[in-house]
């Protein structure tokens, strides 16, 4: 193996052990003090300003945020943000310890806890050291530790929504929020965009509006019109676009018995 083929071996593992970790701090952080709050996007205004030759001092957006205090409170505030956000759009917000408040993206319900995530990154980049320093026994045993991980994971998300007792909940397709991924360029013949559906369903006899985390980059994958299906969970008053899939059992066991199969393996010839 040549030393090119060698350090692709180590791509996967990092990746994802970034993503884990990037999800890690925002979990850390919503365990402190100021702790996470879920927010909801109701206004988005475009801000440009220009000094006298004509030239942008200023662009961002005044980003209106819904939220809901740990006391159960509601609460609006008005940020400046360098990004767009999407009416409907899902944030979490965060107080810092001076009572600035912050907010991010927040991602879909993951299906992998941010440690497992952080974890399983760091397992597969030793596989790939060991891999490359010709030590089977211990790579066999990092790749064993992903597998079974990985499918206890599964497994105990699909329980997690089975006891949640989640209520399906129909929204309509109202329109798109595009971002771009990717301009324009001598490589790349057209700019890339990413589409979010924006729906609009009703909850207590209130209507509400969401830009869901599914995404597609085909604009055709989701039609004004159609109607796509929520969960509610009643007992939180969480809204979710997940629930329990069988395949989520199923992977969840086979990758977890062959987690068990290559750990046994490793054991017969030690």
């Amino acid at each position: 193996m040549d030393n090119f083929s060698q350090l692709l071996l180590y791509i996967p593992g990092i990746i994802i052990f970034l993503v884990g970790s990037g999800q890690t701090r925002t979990w850390l952080r919503s365990l402190g003090p100021g702790g996470a709050m879920q927010g909801t996007v109701l206004k988005t205004e475009h801000v440009v300003k220009k000094d006298a030759k004509g030239r942008e001092t200023f662009d961002y957006y005044n980003t209106t945020v819904e939220y809901r205090d740990q006391k159960g409170h509601m609460n609006r505030n008005m940020l400046k943000s360098p990004v767009e956000y999407a009416v409907g759009q899902r944030l979490i917000v965060t107080k810092g310890p001076d009572g600035n408040l912050a907010f991010a993206e927040a991602g879909g319900e993951n299906l992998f806890h941010p440690l497992v995530m952080m974890i399983g990154g760091a397992l597969l980049i030793i596989l790939a050291l060991e891999e490359n320093r010709g030590h089977e026994v211990p790579a066999m045993a990092c790749l064993a530790a992903v597998l079974a991980g990985a499918g206890v994971s599964l497994v105990w998300k699909w329980l997690d929504y089975k006891k949640r007792r989640l209520q399906e909940l129909p929204a309509v397709i109202t329109g798109l929020h595009s971002r771009q991924i990717s301009k324009e360029s001598k490589i790349v013949k057209a700019a890339r965009f990413t589409y979010y559906p924006v729906v609009r369903y009703t909850l207590d006899g209130k209507e509400n509006v969401r830009r869901c985390n599914v995404n597609s980059e085909r604009e055709k994958s989701f039609k004004v019109g159609d109607t796509i299906t929520l969960y509610y969970d009643p007992e939180t008053g969480e809204v979710l676009e997940k629930n329990a899939r069988l395949w989520m059992l199923i992977a969840g066991i086979l990758l977890a018995g062959a987690g068990i199969l290559a750990g046994i393996s490793i054991l017969s010839v030690l």
